[in-house]
């Protein structure tokens, strides 16, 4: 008779030369019964890598080199960077600080008013719900372009620009102000037009999130000992809708930091006046697409990934799952 020793070496020789192991059958059914799941995404992930990750790292490695869009690149290791962070003064003293600046007020801004503005919705009736919604969030699908047109008549230098009009005909000024031109007003008026166009996707998402909460929760929290509306905000509204938080935060990071554009078509000028109004997004295109230094560019880029992914982390270390 076999010990148990020989049957269990016995099995294994089996297993291994008689038909296949155990393993190599849940995979083949794994492949049989996801491969339709991978061909449907399929499409999504040939389009993610070439536009999104063969980017990121065709930028990444240009970061270290010296390109002009003329010659084949030449490597120079972190000159680019060291430059960044020592020679650029504009980078430094301008760029930076107004980067700062615009995303704190911006991105919270545009974020603690997106979810006010749904919370406000989410109290009144269907229908007019869906009309005012609509119109918040219709300025959010123009482009830049079409978005400074509209502005800049109501911020326009001459007497019939709106502002202009409305302060000469009451008083206020006795000459035009050249609003977009001027250091003081242009990053001011770069925030109020962004704040307007914020009612994004992320707006929509937290008005859904919001909808969807289950009103017995707010029953129940009542009974529990909530007294006011802002309690029931806060230990009720905000904790049942943490996926659609955290999708709204991370949207508004990453339009805060794409915003830099308007401050270009306001302006008419890149760089823009006296650098009042350059952004990460200004720089970069300053030197890529007008002073043809792609790879210092590409430096630059590689700068604002990494800030836009540090408040991405500090989005879901905020609203994200903890399991």
């Amino acid at each position: 008779m076999k010990s148990t020793s020989e049957l269990a070496a016995s099995k294994a020789i089996y297993t291994a030369e008689g038909q296949p192991s155990k393993q190599k059958w849940h995979q083949k059914r794994w492949v049989r019964n996801e491969w339709s799941a991978y061909l449907f995404l399929s499409p999504y992930l040939i389009m993610f890598t070439m536009f999104i990750i063969i980017p990121v790292i065709a930028a990444i490695g240009l970061s270290f080199t010296y390109f002009n869009t003329v010659q084949a690149p030449e490597f120079i290791g972190l000159q680019n960077y060291v430059n960044l962070l020592t020679q650029d003064s504009e980078f430094m003293m301008y760029v930076l600080p107004n980067t700062i600046k615009f995303a704190l007020l911006v991105g919270p801004g545009g974020y603690i008013l997106s979810f006010w503005l749904a919370w406000l919705l989410a109290q009144i009736p269907r229908k007019s719900r869906t009309l005012i919604a609509l119109a918040l969030y219709s300025p959010s699908l123009t482009a830049a372009v079409a978005m400074s047109v509209v502005w800049l008549i109501v911020f326009s230098g001459d007497s019939t620009g709106y502002l202009n009009a409305f302060l000469i005909n009451w008083g206020f000024i006795n000459e035009p102000i050249q609003w977009t031109q001027s250091p003081h007003y242009l990053m001011p008026i770069m925030m109020t037009v962004t704040l307007w166009n914020s009612m994004g996707v992320g707006f929509l998402a937290m008005l859904a999130g919001i909808l969807n909460v289950n009103p017995e929760m707010y029953e129940a929290g009542y009974i529990d000992g909530i007294r006011n509306r802002l309690q029931e905000v806060w230990y009720i509204t905000i904790p049942s809708m943490k996926p659609q938080m955290l999708f709204g935060a991370v949207m508004a990071v990453v339009g805060t930091f794409q915003a830099g554009e308007i401050g270009v078509q306001l302006s008419g000028a890149n760089p823009t006046p006296q650098y009042a109004g350059q952004l990460l997004i200004n720089h970069i295109a300053d030197y890529g697409f007008i002073r043809y230094d792609m790879g210092y560019a590409s430096a630059v880029s590689v700068v604002l990934l990494i800030v836009i992914y540090g408040f991405s982390k500090l989005s879901w270390r905020l609203f994200g799952e903890k399991d």
